[in-house]
């Protein structure tokens, strides 16, 4: 990814439209521009002039971009991703009542399953459905559940808000989830997405009960041993079993393989095993190797990942340890695929200290292949030594603007995108949690756009380096890493998402899932493009 320049001489020489574009669309491009004018043809031009003109106007900068194939989208949580008014409902299906205090949904006293359709709810909160038939509870709820109409005020900042809401609709059922991955696999089709890796949580409190039984040793070997002699592998049948029932569930309401199937079927999905790193040392040791076990028992899980606020007091004391436990814990599961929260941190927010070395760390000491966040790589120390060894690892950062705004407060030039691209760090956009941020992938879009002034030709770089960074299985349908110009040598001769490709390219997206989703990408922008 080369920054390229244009002096003003330079730009006297751009006469007539092709040059004119070239021009314009080479800010950020892989290769030279007389590559660029040899190899754009004239249904990207068209494109590229269209997008042009949709930038004068936001409303037509959105509608480009809703149409525009996006790709992945890498970085999302599976729990914040729903909107509120779904969580209304389902609190509402399953007889919750409503603490009008903190307005988060409880339990009432002795329920059973399943819940009565007026629930018996105790003096101070009355029942979700309540909300239906009152506007004000309503707005009150969702206000609360995501990050509406918020302001920060006396105590309470964005960031605090935003991390309260989770434990707010938290009693809800999972029985809902196949309902969760429609409304997501849904809202991404409607995007032009094509595949989403979501973070989840399965439940580890077995793993967690014999964790705490054993105590905390530091021989990592011997700990790993001992956890698994006491049963720990129990736990991944239960996982699986919960993805079963989801999937089943979601592939029934979409009507997957009927006449009648929703585009969501389209949408395919992947999850990280979400470790949750404010818990005792212990604790954070089994549920990581929990997610090692899983993710090597069970495909659809695909690596893992730490969450929780980074700025909390046992993930600010242990991260150094927690960097070490990922990275042990690599050394026997080589395959298990690592993408990090690191440096979800900004001044003010923790000690200068303590933006010393969380995104390093991640490299160095856990593998990570790719970084969640990374907001405060200008604070770490050696910051430019730091992106010059993310890019020449090839680890792609995904960046949440929304999000990073919203919880930190960091954005425009405040945010290290620009650093990012100039020294050619992978980076792609995602939403982190949508439903929370009440956003969607295309709004990241937009607003990543108008910030940064990106032209087609970035935007088109991001789209295509989240899929390059998936962790699908197989190898990537690109010869050179983050490079999008020269096809694997099996698809050589073949034009990247062309209708029939070659028997020898064929045979080779038949070995790699991530090859195809990279070939139905180009297919996307063909057909995009073509309708300029």
């Amino acid at each position: 990814m080369l920054r390229m320049k244009f002096f003003a001489p330079a730009r006297l020489r751009c006469v007539g439209v092709l040059l004119a574009l070239l021009c314009s669309t080479t800010a950020y491009a892989q290769t030279s521009p007389k590559k660029v004018a040899e190899g754009a043809g004239t249904a990207e031009q068209r494109t590229v002039r269209a997008y042009e003109s949709a930038r004068a106007n936001p409303l037509d900068l959105h509608a480009f971009l809703a149409r525009m194939p996006k790709g992945a989208d890498l970085h999302y949580h599976l729990g914040g991703g729903i909107y509120a008014e779904t969580f209304i409902r389902d609190a509402a299906e399953d007889g919750l009542c409503v603490d009008l205090a903190s307005h988060s949904l409880v339990k009432p006293a002795g329920a059973v399953q399943p819940a009565p359709a007026q629930p018996d709810c105790g003096i101070g909160t009355v029942p979700a459905a309540k909300a239906f038939a009152d506007q004000n509870l309503y707005d009150t709820l969702i206000d609360a559940f995501s990050m509406r109409s918020f302001v920060s005020y006396a105590g309470v900042s964005g960031h605090d808000h935003f991390f309260d809401t989770f434990g707010k609709f938290g009693n809800i059922s999972g029985r809902h989830e196949g309902e969760w991955l429609d409304e997501i696999a849904a809202r991404a089709a409607s995007q032009n997405e094509q595949y989403l890796e979501l973070m989840q949580t399965p439940d580890f409190s077995h793993a967690a009960r014999i964790a705490s039984e054993i105590g905390w040793r530091d021989d990592l070997g011997q700990f790993r041993s001992e956890l698994l002699a006491r049963g720990l592998r129990d736990d991944i049948a239960g996982a699986s079993a919960a993805r079963d029932a989801a999937e089943a569930s979601r592939r029934k309401i979409e009507h997957c393989g009927e006449p009648q199937e929703a585009p969501a079927c389209k949408i395919t999905i992947r999850y990280l095993y979400q470790v949750l790193r404010g818990f005792p040392r212990e604790v954070v040791f089994a549920q990581t190797l929990l997610g090692f076990e899983t993710a090597m028992a069970d495909p659809r899980f695909v690596g893992i990942n730490y969450v929780m606020p980074e700025d909390g007091r046992v993930s600010m004391a242990d991260y150094a340890l927690h960097m070490k436990i990922v990275g042990f814990l690599h050394s026997l599961y080589p395959k298990v695929h690592i993408s990090l929260h690191a440096g979800e941190l900004a001044e003010g927010l923790v000690p200068p200290e303590g933006l010393c070395c969380h995104i390093r760390l991640a490299l160095e000491e856990a593998h990570a292949e790719r970084i969640g966040h990374g907001v405060d790589a200008m604070q770490e120390d050696r910051p430019y030594e730091l992106l010059k060894e993310m890019a020449a690892k090839h680890v792609m950062v995904e960046i949440n603007l929304t999000s990073n705004d919203v919880i930190l407060g960091v954005a425009g030039k405040d945010h290290p995108l620009p650093d990012y691209r100039k020294y050619r760090v992978p980076v792609a956009l995602s939403t982190d949690d949508e439903g929370v941020s009440r956003i969607d992938l295309t709004h990241e879009y937009v607003r990543a756009a108008e910030t940064y002034s990106l032209s087609y030709a970035d935007l088109k770089q991001m789209v295509r380096t989240g899929l390059e960074h998936n962790f699908l299985p197989g190898a990537s349908l690109w010869r050179e890493p983050d490079v999008f110009s020269r096809p694997a040598a099996a698809c050589a001769n073949d034009a990247p998402g062309a209708a029939k490709p070659s028997p020898g390219c064929v045979a080779f997206l038949k070995s790699s899932e991530k090859a195809q989703q990279q070939w139905e990408l180009e297919r996307r922008f063909r057909e995009f493009e073509a309708g300029f």
